[in-house]
């Protein structure tokens, strides 16, 4: 072990070729001060490590002490593969490069081209919605809490709105929909019970209601002896006390996913279909695009919404539009939306696809890695079918010294972090998201244990 002599002096430090990035990036005050720093609590504890007799060591110990956060790409190995915390829907590359051009010069984002004059920002999306969704209007904000939150703020302003206590949802980040209410300005009337809601509850208090709303179990799901009320019957409850009518569906995917053997979800369209006046999802969860909110529905409350002063502090940006409606362009042709869509090309992977990537990985371990492949079971996840799973197929790895906490933590600082999930002692990695394979197994092997 080094002696405090053996530290070299502080202007030595300085003029050395090993800090002299740190010096052109921090200047050479900060990294002076830091430099004392570190000396000053090696003397204090009077331990010198091997790394503090020499330059190098200052300047590895500097990069990594100054090291800030940073987005990077991941592998999402969790078997969640609409991951709230992991970037939700993934976007195809071919995506990307044909919005790049809006992205990188001025486009007509609020600008009519026939007319010459200022234009409605949501006006491209809103066509392509309503064609496809057969509905009158669509607005667009940053995301669906803020959706639900301008609908309540718009209709329900200093007034009640009823809601089943069985719908009283907490969303992620400890977001629960009666705080949403209550910044929205509107009062919440709770109504029926957690498990059992009749149409009779709400009737009783539709007098004093501004609207209705009926929230959609896509992050939850009660079961048992329950009860609720259904869309059609919300619907003209309201409309008898002419009152708008809303839905929130949360994570809405506007085709059948039933056609792909996935589980289903009512589509938006299908909603409204049903007679209710509003619907509010969200663009980057089945939809498969980006993060957005959408309102679509009648168009004189579609209007009344719009000038709300609050949707210009919700609205999205030219990037988020320019997304959205490349990503609406595939559902003009729903048969060929697995070859576009990179979520529901994850989602629809067959068993010996995913047979295949396992088998792949496992025989391309590095030699301190043990695996072996696991049947298992995926979510597709952010709030999206909360109560049903699709089979999966798994690699569970192990080290011989390693715990599965200290090996999921060497594969999270891999050159691209690998994000698996522990069951069981073992470190599972679900072969949804092993994809660029060859990548994937590469960075494998580089994984500093």
């Amino acid at each position: 072990m080094p002696e405090l002599r053996n530290l070299p002096a502080i202007e030595t430090l300085m003029q050395s070729e090993a800090l002299a990035d740190l010096v052109e990036v921090l200047g050479a005050t900060a990294v002076k001060t830091r430099l004392r720093e570190m000396q000053r609590q090696m003397r204090a504890t009077r331990e010198v490590p091997l790394w503090a007799t020499a330059a190098e060591g200052y300047a590895a110990a500097m990069d990594t002490a100054d090291a800030k956060p940073d987005y990077v790409p991941v592998f999402n190995l969790t078997g969640t593969v609409i991951h709230t915390n992991l970037g939700r829907a993934l976007l195809s590359p071919a995506l990307w490069r044909a919005i790049e051009p809006l992205v990188t010069r001025p486009m007509n984002l609020e600008y009519d081209l026939a007319k010459g004059a200022r234009g409605q920002r949501d006006t491209v999306v809103e066509e392509r919605l309503c064609e496809f969704m057969g509905c009158e209007a669509v607005t667009i904000v940053n995301n669906n809490a803020a959706a639900l939150m301008l609908v309540l703020n718009t209709f329900g302003l200093n007034d009640e709105v009823p809601v089943s206590r069985g719908e009283l949802v907490e969303i992620g980040g400890s977001f629960r929909l009666p705080e949403l209410m209550s910044r929205a300005g509107c009062r919440l009337l709770e109504v029926g019970t957690t498990n059992r809601t009749r149409l009779s509850d709400f009737a009783e208090v539709a007098d004093r209601a501004s609207m209705l709303l009926k929230i959609h179990p896509s992050n939850y799901h009660i079961e048992g002896f329950t009860e609720a009320v259904e869309a059609p019957e919300l619907a003209e409850l309201a409309k008898k006390h002419n009152i708008p009518s809303c839905v929130d569906l949360g994570s809405g995917s506007l085709v059948d996913l039933g056609k792909w053997g996935l589980p289903q979800e009512p589509t938006p369209q299908s909603v409204l279909a049903q007679g209710v006046d509003l619907v509010t999802f969200s663009g980057d969860k089945l939809l498969g695009a980006v993060q957005c909110g959408v309102i679509a529905g009648g168009k004189d409350l579609i209007e009344a919404i719009r000038k709300n002063p609050m949707k210009r502090a919700l609205r999205v940006d030219k990037v988020t539009l320019a997304i959205l409606n490349a990503t609406l362009k595939h559902y003009v042709n729903p048969e060929r939306l697995v070859e576009h869509l990179p979520l529901l090309r994850t989602l629809t992977l067959t068993q010996p696809q995913l047979q295949k990537r396992a088998e792949t990985v496992l025989a391309n371990l590095p030699n301190d890695l043990q695996g072996v492949i696991v049947p298992s079971k995926a979510q597709i996840g952010s709030g999206a079918l909360p109560d049903q799973n699709i089979d999966s197929i798994a690699v569970s790895l192990d080290h011989s010294t390693l715990s599965a906490q200290k090996l999921a933590e060497a594969l999270r600082y891999a050159a691209v972090p690998i994000i698996g999930r522990i069951k069981d002692q073992h470190v599972l990695l679900d072969m949804h998201g092993a994809d660029p394979l060859e990548e994937l197994i590469d960075v494998l092997n580089r994984v500093e244990i």
